[in-house]
């Protein structure tokens, strides 16, 4: 079955691409298996971080080509697409100064006379990527595992099979050697084979908690490491100290970048409730008067399309079922009439722990909007769901504020900041949102066989 690439902003049709059969398939990653010996123990890597560095570059002097078709693909605004892009610029820098110091033999004092920790890849390592940040949730993985002397092979999401193909070519305008970093044109049907490919010895996904458990459970079977980011519905706790201007301006940036459409966005808003009324009309009002929609090229649009039609109507139906079992709808809650999958920005106030609202996850420009007594009381709504990926707490009290950041179930915690994703820090989840970690030492770690050496 063909990939179709469509523009969400339109509906139009931007290409077809042929899926590849089992025989290819197999071939490529045999043929990446192949690569692993000489990458990794004849490559050195100050050589894989020299070309690391080249693709910082080529993404820089691509950025605007490389940013259009994000937009065109999966509809986010072109100056959101170029942050993107040079997001990808410098974890690619990142790694490229970091890495040998990541990876460097660590001394242990122990009885023997010498005896140090060692850091050896692993070999293929498969990601199954998500639409969203297309080229982002990429190189979070590909420039630690390369740099670290792995081989990477991509599953990326069908309706971006562009910027799947683009990722590709990055690398090898970059210099990299064939099969070094490849994207396989493949439906999700034919991941399982992939995973049981003798050449594959780690998964990474990002993608929902359901294909978070079918990976998991293919890769178990195969005893093959796993790294897993499923979501979340973070908690954005406003406490009664907060200074609100502050938080309604961090609310609006936290629930609609991207559209909604992201793992680590605020969802559930957590307001003391001597605020409460104050936060919800502020919020209200700041989001009618900061989103127009438009054409997502066009820098003056603040409201772009949903990805997919598809999921658009996956969560207007989930916001429906909230509003029929009691929810109030505060504002938006409906399709734009226009062409393209646009989503009017929605609040949702009232909803109550038996609605299944409650501890779902909205992917898309839907916030939830909670009241709570006292800190205590706001961090136990944060943490009774089954998520536990980013949060935020808002406070000029720090101190209480730190207090429950470090009471929050989850992979993050930030105070007076929206949650993000930053390579200097490891990114990941607890409980449902998954386990293992991206991003800074803890990331490049991961994939590879933490090895003791021990001497007398």
């Amino acid at each position: 079955m063909a990939m179709e690439s469509i523009n969400p902003a339109n509906g139009e049709l931007l290409g077809t691409f042929e899926t590849w059969d089992q025989a290819t398939l197999d071939d490529v990653v045999t043929q990446a298996g192949y690569q692993f010996k000489e990458w990794s123990q004849l490559t050195p890597i100050e050589d894989r971080c020299t070309m690391m560095k080249r693709v910082a570059n080529v993404l820089r002097d691509d950025s605007d080509q490389l940013a259009e078709l994000i937009t065109l693909e999966m509809g986010k605004t072109f100056i959101e697409a170029q942050g993107e892009i040079e997001k990808c610029a410098k974890v690619c820098d990142y790694y490229a100064e970091k890495g040998p110091e990541f990876l460097a033999d660590e001394m242990v004092e122990t009885d023997g006379s010498k005896s140090y920790v060692n850091y050896q890849p692993l070999g293929v390592v498969l990601a199954v990527m998500p639409w969203n940040y297309p080229f982002w949730q990429v190189f979070r993985f590909a420039a630690p595992a390369l740099v670290a002397g792995n081989i990477a092979i991509l599953k990326h999401a069908s309706n971006v099979p562009q910027c799947a193909l683009a990722l590709e070519e990055v690398f090898r305008k970059a210099g990299f050697p064939d099969y070094h970093f490849t994207t396989l044109m493949i439906g999700a049907r034919m991941v399982e084979s992939v995973i049981r490919h003798p050449a594959v010895r780690a998964v990474t996904l990002t993608g929902s908690e359901n294909a978070g458990r079918k990976v998991a459970s293919v890769a178990g079977s195969e005893l093959k490491k796993t790294v897993l980011e499923l979501g979340g519905a973070d908690a954005f706790i406003v406490l009664d100290s907060a200074n609100m201007k502050a938080a309604i301006d961090g609310a609006v940036a936290g629930r609609f970048l991207n559209m909604g459409q992201s793992c680590i966005a605020a969802k559930r808003f957590i307001v003391d409730e001597s605020r409460f009324e104050e936060f919800v009309e502020g919020f209200k009002t700041a989001i009618e008067a900061k989103f127009v929609a438009g054409d997502p090229m066009d820098a003056s649009t603040t409201l772009a399309p949903m990805s997919r039609q598809d999921l658009l109507e996956e969560m207007h139906e989930q916001v429906m079922s909230a509003v029929k079992a009691g929810a109030t709808l505060v504002t938006g809650g409906y399709q734009l009439d226009r062409p393209g999958s646009y989503y009017a920005p929605t609040i949702l106030t009232g909803i109550t722990s038996n609605m299944p609202a409650y501890s779902e996850e909205f992917f898309g420009p839907v916030a939830m909007v909670f009241s709570a007594t006292e800190p205590a009381h706001a961090l136990g709504i944060a943490n009774s769901i089954n998520y536990g990926l980013g949060g935020s707490v808002w406070s000029d009290d720090l101190t209480t504020a730190e207090t429950i950041a470090r009471g929050m179930e989850s992979g993050a915690t930030f105070i007076n900041s929206p949650s993000f994703s930053d390579q200097r820090m490891p990114f990941g989840g607890v409980k449902n949102s998954g386990y293992g970690r991206e991003l800074s030492s803890q990331g490049i770690r991961e994939f590879m066989n933490v090895k003791s050496i021990w001497i007398k």
